[in-house]
């Protein structure tokens, strides 16, 4: 913090005061170091994670420079003007993903305890400098980050947001540009919504005609799409690489025309509907009853597992109006054992409250708060997708042309201001595992609708599963907001120019 020369008030730097998620603590200084031509990345670490985080850095800087920023682990490397990167286990203060930035005159220092927070920290680095620094062409500069420390860490640690490819699908590179996108926000999970009524979007080597035959159709009647287990596993290392996890979802005992139509064997007429192609919910059921059911389900967890290396997978469980409650029910516990079998955590959205579940699996509210009641009396926890807040394909207003209004219209401010610890009356903030910004794709066909969609609300959600409630604000944040809309210009993203915000 610097003083203003003709009244002594003290005057934060316009630097620090755009920043997304609000950090922690900071301490603006007046004055700022510019990164020159000579500058390289020093990394206090030899660990792999360390050097990853360096040489991400380097590749993010280097088009819009035009600096060659070479990363070093020499100390003898160190010199003035350059960044430094140190790995600092035994500092206890920052937690699992927390960081510190400290900008002097000589140079940059960031540092964490963990190779994510390392990461979070080099994220913060980047919209402290100028909005063309994610330019992928030489831009002339000059580079100047204001002076100051910043001292940050994250209130929750689930930070999703979550990609319906099933409806409309999405390929490889416009999953890998969505993971570039969450993580300049600090988000560290991608649910992906594999499969629906409309489409089998993964390869199951098992059961082949899950991809070859369930994968051909998309809402509309679309050419619709898959990914070969290959190109799966590039999203999920691509994401790893950048700490997020990929949280595989298949949907389930409801949503599954797809899989009923590939195999009419999982019905329980032993009949192959027709592929669907509409937006309708709550008409489609495996057969819970028949052995069969189990042999497919354990295929498909068991591929999946092998192919994510993260804790969790997600089983679906909402919407399952034509399955039996006692059916229901019976179906979710076969599921928890299957899942744990394969050594993961299941996910379900909170219906499956209504079966037992296990201590170890985790709810995902959207809707009903005393369903999520009854997953925290399991002593499950949740996941906040509260759908008037969270939900990305809720339009934003009645009259903007791309999402669905089923849940009401959610304006930026809409989607900012809410409390996942206060949303639903007895649930408190021990039981809540995070924040999840869900995208499901009935209207989003093209990556213009997913932008328009997406940004910028999704920095909203950012802020509210990483900053504390204490201290946040819609007037500093839009403020902060609309200082972020050259950046995301700068990183050609198409988003929605609320009028709720006065863009720069």
């Amino acid at each position: 913090m610097g003083a203003d020369l003709a009244t002594g008030a003290q005057v934060p730097s316009p630097g620090f005061a755009t920043v997304i998620p609000k950090p922690l603590a900071q301490a603006p200084e007046r004055g700022a170091f510019e990164l020159g031509a000579g500058a390289r990345i020093l990394v206090r670490s030899t660990t792999p994670e360390a050097l990853r985080v360096a040489r991400l850095l380097a590749a993010k800087l280097r088009p819009a420079t035009g600096y060659r920023l070479p990363v070093s682990t020499v100390p003898g490397d160190a010199r003035a003007g350059s960044v430094e990167l140190v790995l600092d286990p035994g500092d206890r203060t920052l937690g699992t993903e927390g960081y510190r930035v400290v900008v002097a005159p000589a140079g940059v220092t960031v540092s964490a305890r963990t190779g994510a927070g390392l990461f979070w920290g080099t994220q913060t680095l980047r919209q402290l400098l100028p909005a063309a620094i994610e330019a992928r062409a030489r831009r002339p500069g000059p580079w100047r980050i204001p002076l100051g420390v910043i001292h940050d860490r994250p209130r929750f640690a689930w930070r999703g947001l979550m990609l319906d490819v099933a409806r409309h699908f999405f390929g490889v590179g416009e999953v890998k540009r969505v993971v570039d996108l969450m993580v300049l926000y600090k988000l560290n999970r991608l649910h992906l919504h594999l499969t629906d009524d409309q489409g089998w979007r993964i390869a199951i080597r098992s059961w082949p005609r899950l991809s070859s035959h369930g994968s051909r159709t998309a809402v509309g009647g679309g050419p619709g799409g898959r990914y070969t287990q290959r190109e799966y596993a590039a999203i999920v290392s691509y994401a790893r690489e950048r700490f997020v996890e990929v949280v595989p979802e298949v949907d389930m005992p409801g949503h599954v025309n797809a899989a009923l139509s590939s195999y009419g064997r999982l019905a329980c007429d032993g009949v192959a509907p027709a592929p669907y192609t509409g937006i309708e919910v709550g008409f489609s059921s495996l057969c819970i009853r028949k052995e069969e059911t189990y042999a497919f389900v354990d295929d498909v967890v068991r591929e999946l597992s092998r192919l994510t290396p993260g804790a969790y997978l997600h089983v679906g469980g909402d919407e399952a109006h034509s399955t039996d409650p006692g059916d229901y029910a019976y179906f979710v516990d076969r599921v928890q054992r299957i899942a744990r079998r394969h050594g993961k955590r299941m996910i379900a959205w909170e219906e499956a409250s209504r079966a037992s579940l296990h201590r170890t699996s985790i709810a995902q509210h959207w809707q009903s708060p005393e369903l999520a009641r009854r997953a925290v009396a399991q002593g499950a926890r949740l996941i906040m997708s509260p759908a008037t807040k969270a939900y990305l394909d809720m339009k934003y207003t009645r009259r903007t042309p791309i999402g669905l209004t089923w849940a009401g219209t959610t304006s930026v401010r809409d989607a900012y201001e809410w409390d996942p610890a206060t949303q639903v009356d007895g649930v408190s903030e021990r039981d809540v595992l995070g924040v999840e910004a869900p995208l499901w794709s009935e209207t989003v066909e093209t990556r213009a609708h997913l932008d328009h969609l997406v940004f910028p609300r999704l920095l909203g959600h950012a802020e509210v599963a990483w900053s504390r409630a204490e201290g946040r604000s819609w007037t500093d944040y839009r403020r902060r907001l609309a200082a972020q809309g050259e950046r995301l210009a700068a990183l050609d993203v198409g988003y929605h120019r609320s009028p709720e915000i006065r863009w720069r």
